[in-house]
Order: structure tokens, then C-alpha cells, then sequence
């Protein structure tokens, strides 16, 4: 499967395009994140916090176009996310006045 992550956690995991991971059996957001912070240890605590485990506030959650921010981090998603045909999109809120 597929994640695209911002600019910045890119350049922090030192990577070059989509974030790609093997996430056996139901696809769930929090599997998703489990996989990135053990491929890339250096995300841990910049998607989501280290004692409560929740999204981060600036940051949102996307799949097949739909905002995943507020589901349960053990919903199931879409199934094409989970074949790849789709990517999990991370995506930093713009904030400014």
C-alpha cells in the first residue's frame, strides 16, 4: 500500500516519493501508522502523539478522496487503499492570517 506524506516528514524519513508499506490482513489506519514509524523510527511522534497515540491536530487523513481524520484508528479502509490502487494521503493543514 501506499502513503503520501507532507514535504516535511518526507524529508525527515528521507524519503523520495510515496511512503510504500506491507500491512498484512484488514487494513486499518492505525496499522498503517504502526508501519511507518517501524520503517521510519524517526517519524515516531510527528503524525501522532506519543502518549495518547492520536492524530496529530495539524495534520489530517485522507483515502479515495474522503477526510479519515475522525475514524477510529481501527476501521477498516477502503479496500483500494489496501491494494495499493489508492494511496493514504497525510496531508499538513495550511494555518496562517
Amino acid at each position: 500500500m501506499r502513503v503520501e506524506l507532507p514535504y516535511h516528514l518526507r524529508q525527515l524519513a528521507g524519503i523520495d516519493g510515496d511512503c510504500v508499506l506491507d500491512v498484512p490482513g484488514v487494513v486499518t489506519m492505525g496499522q498503517v501508522l504502526d508501519a511507518i514509524e517501524r520503517r521510519y523510527p524517526m517519524l515516531q511522534g510527528t503524525i501522532r502523539d506519543h502518549l495518547s497515540g492520536q492524530r496529530r491536530p495539524l495534520l489530517r487523513f485522507f483515502a479515495c478522496d474522503e477526510d479519515i481524520s475522525f475514524a477510529p484508528l481501527d476501521a477498516p479502509l477502503p479496500e483500494a487503499v489496501a491494494r495499493g490502487a489508492e494511496p493514504v494521503i497525510v496531508l499538513g493543514a495550511i494555518a496562517g492570517g
